[in-house]
């Protein structure tokens, strides 16, 4: 596995694989690996000639400087996965220079409104951090195919609607979130969790599973209600919101159309720390 350290090395590299006519797999990340990053480069080995990963804690995506420094960072750790993991040909670990070499500032990206629902109500510009240091990898690494996990539903659609408006020549898949076996949705967060923090917050998952047994059985505000009343009664947990969408505007809605996609959203703060989730309605 190639470790490439600047921008230079990158573009020489890149370079390189497509004199050689590679079909390039690329899923960034901002480290803190996990199985839940694994599964993203096991689904792209299978659709490409070469795989490529990145680590970088982008700055301009967190409206909160104490959550940017307390984020997980360990290099060693990140890089040991990845090679074991035998999935990865090449990891990009860039500077903020390689990234934004002049001002360390988002361009601002118009997502036909994809930004105003849900995380970008309490996150304003979050949205515009992650267009600004997506494109600029994209760019940079020119893929063929780019994976990002269903559990940032929102920042898959978000990237998606990027892609398409810049007309980048990259095609975006979702992977499915992957949880841990008691269903928590794996997340560089959890590790902030005590190991019997993260059992008892198995709740969201099954609280989620719960919503799917109402779906179109009860309406939504008793959904609403029942979801309230589960999260009242767990001691160190605050519910901070809960709602159902339509999957391809991400709006709210209260009522269910029959020919319309649904999702679930959930966000959850237990001891301090913010874990999101979300689950397709059928």
């Amino acid at each position: 596995m190639e470790v490439l350290k600047n921008k230079k090395t990158l573009q020489d590299f890149i370079e390189r694989q497509k004199e050689m006519g590679k079909r390039i797999g690329f899923a960034p990340t901002m480290g803190a690996l996990h199985k839940g990053h694994l599964s993203l480069y096991e689904t792209a080995k299978k659709e490409n000639d070469l795989v490529i990963s990145s680590i970088f804690v982008n700055p301009t995506q967190f409206n909160n400087t104490e959550d940017l420094e307390k984020y997980p960072r360990n290099i060693d750790r990140d890089l040991l996965i990845l090679k074991n993991s035998g999935l990865v040909d090449a990891v990009y670990i860039p500077e903020v220079a390689d990234i934004y070499p002049e001002k360390t500032e988002s361009q601002h990206y118009d997502y036909d409104g994809l930004e105003n629902e849900m995380e970008g109500k309490s996150r304003p510009g979050h949205f515009d951090g992650v267009g600004t240091v997506v494109e600029e990898l994209f760019r940079q690494v020119k893929p063929d195919n780019a994976y990002f996990g269903e559990k940032d539903f929102q920042q898959l659609a978000i990237i998606k609607k990027m892609t398409e408006k810049k007309q980048l020549p990259v095609k975006i898949t979702g992977v499915p979130i992957y949880r841990a076996e008691n269903g928590l949705a794996l997340s560089s967060r959890n590790q902030r969790l005590h190991e019997d923090r993260k059992e008892v917050s198995k709740i969201i998952y099954q609280t989620l599973v719960k919503v799917n047994d109402w779906f179109r059985v009860i309406t939504i505000p008793e959904i609403k209600e029942r979801v309230t009343d589960v999260f009242d009664h767990q001691q160190g947990m605050v519910l901070e919101y809960f709602l159902i969408a339509d999957e391809a505007t991400l709006k709210e809605t209260d009522f269910f159309y029959k020919d319309r996609q649904y999702r679930a959203f959930i966000v959850v703060v237990v001891d301090g720390v913010r874990l999101i989730d979300n689950m397709h309605l059928d």
